[in-house]
């Protein structure tokens, strides 16, 4: 049994490894196609069908390394090992914790959208009128721009909703809502534990749950400063606001493992019984 664990653990890592080489190269290779002046009209129709493909590799991607971590944090749970990797997964792998990451992973997902500008709102113009644009409709968008910023897929949802998905954007929001639905979930863990259990530091529960937001302020900072100082001040801070994702993802990395030894007992078990 435990050597079936631990093939599946290294069946889990592999794929996901290969999820995030494929996702670089991916992007890498498409930037190739984002000079206007290879874009010819015989040229488009092609450059228009490896936006498709590129896409398709995209969510395969996501598929791999969404299947390789189910296959990792499966074969932890069932090892039983003392790693902290080992306690991460027996901490999130109950009921109520998946419901907990689940619950955080969409309602994130959903804020993101919404602060990268990948779900669109704009009440005072109407993209029927404005754009020429068929509601409801859609396209892929292959040329030209930096690299992970094409293709683009554009849909109008409705006269004054849409959709704007950017890879790099889409690529984050998914890393990012993973990682803080992981956060909230071992800190709500620990967090009841700690109410049980005194050895289990209140400060280091707490830590998960205080950057289980890492886009919130940059947003609120806009909110404030780009209102009172014009659209000057809110460019510079959506810039920014790519700055504090980028500094939230290691700490949204390491946090986890901060945690997971508070939940450790002194033999290098977890506090936590797994639900299997």
């Amino acid at each position: 049994m435990k050597s079936e664990s631990t093939n599946d653990s290294k069946s889990g890592r592999k794929l996901i490894i290969l999820g995030f080489v494929t996702i670089g190269i991916l992007f890498l290779l498409y930037s190739r196609y984002q000079d206007p002046e290879l874009i010819t009209p015989d040229a488009f129709d092609s450059i228009q069908r490896i936006a498709y493909g590129f896409y398709v590799i995209l969510l395969a991607c996501f598929g791999a390394i969404t299947y390789g971590l189910y296959t990792f944090h499966k074969a932890k749970v069932q090892k039983q090992g003392k790693d902290l990797f080992t306690i991460i997964a027996i901490t999130t792998w109950n009921s109520k914790s998946r419901k907990i990451f689940l619950a955080t992973f969409v309602c994130y997902g959903i804020f993101f959208s919404l602060v990268s500008g990948t779900l669109v709102y704009q009440p005072e113009v109407n993209f029927a009128v404005h754009y020429g644009a068929e509601i409801p409709s859609g396209f892929v968008a292959p040329c030209c721009d930096g690299p992970g910023y094409m293709p683009k897929v554009i849909i109008y949802l409705t006269e004054h909703v849409g959709l704007q998905i950017i890879p790099i954007n889409l690529v984050l929001q998914v890393i990012v809502s993973y990682l803080v639905g992981l956060n909230t979930s071992i800190a709500v863990s620990a967090f009841t534990l700690s109410k049980k259990n005194r050895s289990v530091s209140t400060i280091g529960a707490a830590t998960g749950l205080f950057i289980a937001c890492p886009t919130c302020a940059g947003t609120f900072l806009s909110v404030f400063i780009g209102t009172a100082s014009g659209i000057a001040l809110s460019v510079a801070l959506a810039q920014l606001q790519t700055l504090f994702i980028a500094i939230s993802i290691p700490i949204l990395l390491i946090t986890p493992f901060i945690m997971a030894k508070k939940l450790r007992n002194a033999d290098g078990s977890c506090k936590i019984n797994p639900t299997l």
